[in-house]
């Protein structure tokens, strides 16, 4: 169960960090992220992504394992 807290934590502290950002862009007036901005911002989302799904993937699987014993 450790390791679903800590990806949801980081998840929580990277959206976190993300919407300061956006909040401080929009009190600045600025005109928004670039292609390359935007690709990388998908990419880092896509990789938290795939690391949850990991490991839920694990804990279900060791969760099941313990169950049918």
């Amino acid at each position: 169960m450790t390791y679903l807290t800590t990806a949801i934590t980081v998840l929580r502290a990277v959206l976190g960090d993300r919407l300061g950002y956006l909040r401080a862009a929009a009190r600045d007036k600025d005109a928004g992220a670039s292609a390359v901005e935007l690709a990388i911002i998908t990419a880092v989302i896509l990789g938290i992504a795939a690391a949850l799904l990991l490991v839920i993937k694990n804990f279900v699987t060791t969760e099941s394992a313990q169950i049918h014993g």
